[in-house]
């Protein structure tokens, strides 16, 4: 078989999705498998640097001055606005480049499959039609709404309104740009993603999770020194932003505190980190919470290594890979009953939150942070099973094989 994967970005160092199509070039050239890679030149030093013998299967759109004015006009924006607008254009507007390119790659190597992994939400237009192959397009995931007790207090209404209108476009864009209409196969990640597509779909869809873990980074090492007597040490991984809830956390991590001697390290950086900082302080927590900022993914393997739980407090999750790499190292997890951790978590190997309200919710992740401290027992069958877990359905040699 002959594959070309194309898609935004392909990285370690970006995080998010653009791990996705690295993970699909890795494995199948690991396996031998004709498989070509076309992406943006932003991650071309690093992707030259991972496969230094992969560089005639790789092909990079160059970052020209179109891409750059596009990135500051949507930095004036927030995320939520600026990636359906001017990150949708900048997206759009590498796709046009690498259509011709896997165009070529499609006509030289007589390629049996393009598959476009990213970008994986369900609505945004695609330029990978005609090419005179079958088109393999996801897993695809949708974002997801606030919780309704939460939707009142969380959420911007003009970014809520200017979303409003954008989705009522969704299928207009779809049809100008029918990539997701004319693809052979779809891949969604859950029903709320599938409920999301736009409308007219006319290929073949699979249900199958976006996300995977890379064992070679994240696992659990049976040699890391964990002292009966060491402070219970929970750990959070991901961006600061304010719709991660570290907020919540670190009101819940109070009691916490106060009964025992857990410490919280929070592994991140993004837009929330002063005020968050501010809040441990005003909370008394400065001895207790360690603000860590960004890390590699090697240095964030290994702070799961040397965590006892992870914990997500994230309120409108799509995926939230950090769940199953926290379960590769042998974690328990405790995270929010809402979104993507739903379809990675049973009660086997975490425990899950209700959002249902402010007050019930801080509670709710007081008193699973509590269970987990006392219980050390508790937390080894739950990061023993949560292993189990993503060994059986999330390995990401096994997710290539599904694929």
């Amino acid at each position: 078989m002959r594959i070309v994967i194309v898609a935004q970005n392909a990285s370690t160092k970006f995080g998010g999705e653009s791990l996705l199509p690295l993970h699909y070039f890795r494995i199948l050239r690991s396996r031998q498998i004709e498989t070509w890679l076309v992406v943006h030149a932003r991650t071309q030093p690093e992707l030259e640097d991972l496969f230094p013998e992969e560089g005639d299967r790789m092909h990079f759109v160059p970052d020209t001055w179109v891409h750059r004015l596009l990135s500051k006009l949507g930095g004036f924006l927030p995320p939520r606005i600026g990636s359906p607008t001017f990150g949708l254009l900048s997206h759009l507007y590498t796709q046009l480049m690498q259509r011709r390119i896997v165009r070529r790659l499609v006509n030289e190597h007589q390629i049996d499959i393009v598959h476009e992994p990213t970008p994986v939400s369900a609505t945004f237009p695609s330029l990978m039609f005609g090419l005179g192959t079958p088109v393999a397009m996801g897993p695809l995931n949708t974002a997801v709404k606030f919780p309704p007790a939460f939707r009142r207090s969380r959420q911007n209404p003009i970014v809520d309104i200017s979303l409003a209108i954008g989705h009522q476009f969704v299928d207009f864009f779809n049809r100008l740009l029918p990539g997701k209409i004319k693809a052979e196969t779809l891949m969604v990640a859950n029903d709320r993603t599938l409920a999301a597509l736009p409308a007219g779909v006319q290929g073949r869809i699979i249900e199958l999770v976006e996300n995977g873990v890379d064992f070679s980074v994240w696992r659990s090492d049976s040699t890391a020194s964990k002292q009966p007597d060491r402070p219970m040490n929970f750990v959070f991984l991901g961006r600061l932003a304010d719709w991660k809830a570290v907020d919540l956390l670190l009101e819940a991590f109070v009691p916490v505190a106060a009964q025992t001697d857990a410490v919280l390290e929070i592994v991140g950086d993004g837009e929330m980190r002063g005020k968050l900082e501010a809040q441990t302080a005003c909370l008394g927590l400065e001895n207790r919470v360690v603000f860590n900022g960004w890390l590699s993914q090697e240095q964030c393997a290994l702070k799961l290594q040397q965590a006892d739980a992870l914990v997500l407090p994230s309120l409108r999750e799509p995926g939230g890979s950090v769940v199953m790499e926290a379960m590769a190292a042998g974690l328990p997890v405790i995270a929010t009953n809402w979104g993507g951790p739903m379809d990675y978590i049973d009660s086997s190997c975490g425990i899950l939150v209700e959002p249902d309200s402010r007050e019930n919710f801080v509670k709710g992740l007081t008193d699973a942070m509590l269970k987990l401290a006392h219980s050390p027992q508790l937390r080894q069958s739950m990061g023993s099973a949560g292993l189990d877990r993503v060994r059986q359905h999330f390995d990401w040699e096994r997710k290539v094989d599904r694929m």
